[in-house]
């Protein structure tokens, strides 16, 4: 298939299917309106939203069919009326929801963010919504010092690799949970493994006796009561997901609400403890400018910690994006460590 400039390649997600359902498509590239800009797209991901999108599951996705693609990395190569014309043929980033899984993507000008030279884009890529996700979480939600302990639930996926080696490169100790055959690489990255099969608050507590300073819970309940109870005084829990239902059926929108109900309650509290549900888009339409600004300032931190060698990218595999099936199917494996990335 012709990837090059004659026609854009997409991959749509028709409806609620198996990986193999996934349709590639082409059509004339776009031109970008006013304030617009069009990213010839080098490398893009397979985030835990699109496995919860192909099964109708992620809470505020758009109605079937859409395009996929949470993130993407790519050059500048057009820009529309009003745009700021300086980004043309500079490399960015960008944070989409959905539509990343094409050659080519419109993007509002004020929505991408510069990649520093020498970063290869798919390495890059590691760390779009993954770094915004794991930079907010830490440093904007617990706000964690140095010399604290966290607990990381799944520290060799996506969010979780990237927050543990911000958190280590913010000098806190780190404890993870991910599968034996992970524990090596979180042994390198400096990490503290537990076997996420295994009795984990009890092993946490015998790591850290007073119970830990932060939990980083993608998984829902009934995980962030366990999390809860292993918060030290003053400690933090951050929800962020609900990986344990991906496989349910009935509202994709219960299981957050649940997870919101327990934060609602637990920060009625006056135990000087606190929790928070993590949304990535949280005051975007409230605040746009402000949420922008924000994004900006934390993405370019992430790769800037990434270029001066801080962060190594984990990625556990890369395709074509013709072959996004194959990638997905690979991400839904539960055997990966880092993220799997589609390239042009």
């Amino acid at each position: 298939m012709d990837m090059g400039t004659e026609q854009r390649t997409e991959i749509v997600l028709p409806g609620v299917v198996s990986p193999d359902g996934l349709r590639l498509s082409t059509s004339p590239i776009p031109v970008p309106g006013a304030g617009q800009v069009v990213i010839r797209m080098e490398a893009t991901g397979v985030s835990f939203a699109e496995q919860q999108m192909r099964r109708g599951r992620y809470y505020d996705q758009p109605p079937f069919p859409f395009v996929p693609g949470y993130d993407l990395v790519g050059i500048v190569e057009a820009v529309g009326p009003g745009a700021d014309s300086t980004v043309l043929g500079r490399r960015v980033a960008a944070l989409t929801k959905v539509g990343g899984w094409a050659s080519h993507v419109v993007v509002d000008a004020a929505d991408v963010v510069p990649v520093p030279d020498g970063l290869d884009p798919a390495e890059a890529e590691t760390v779009v919504v993954n770094g915004i996700t794991a930079w907010q979480m830490l440093h904007r939600k617990a706000r964690v010092k140095a010399g604290r302990t966290i607990l990381v639930h799944g520290a060799n996926g996506g969010v979780g690799s990237t927050l543990v080696q911000l958190a280590r490169l913010a000098g806190i100790r780190v404890i993870g949970t991910a599968s034996p055959r992970n524990h090596d690489r979180l042994r390198d990255l400096g990490v503290i493994p537990i076997d996420y099969r295994a009795d984990v608050p009890t092993a946490v507590r015998e790591i850290a006796s007073g119970g830990v300073d932060a939990v980083f819970d993608h998984l829902g309940v009934p995980s962030v009561l366990d999390s809860w109870r292993l918060l030290a005084p003053g400690g933090t829990l951050v929800a962020y997901g609900s990986a344990a239902t991906l496989d349910d059926t009935g509202s994709k929108q219960l299981p957050v609400l649940k997870i919101l109900g327990r934060v609602w309650a637990w920060n009625a509290l006056p135990n000087g403890r606190h929790a928070y549900f993590y949304n990535i888009w949280a005051g975007r339409g409230l605040a746009k400018q402000r949420f922008r600004t924000r994004l900006r300032h934390d993405l370019t931190q992430v790769l800037q910690a990434m270029a001066e060698g801080h962060i190594t990218a984990q990625i556990a595999a890369r395709f074509s994006l013709a072959d996004a099936a194959d990638a997905l199917r690979l991400a839904e494996s539960k055997t990966v460590t880092g993220k799997v990335i589609l390239t042009p």
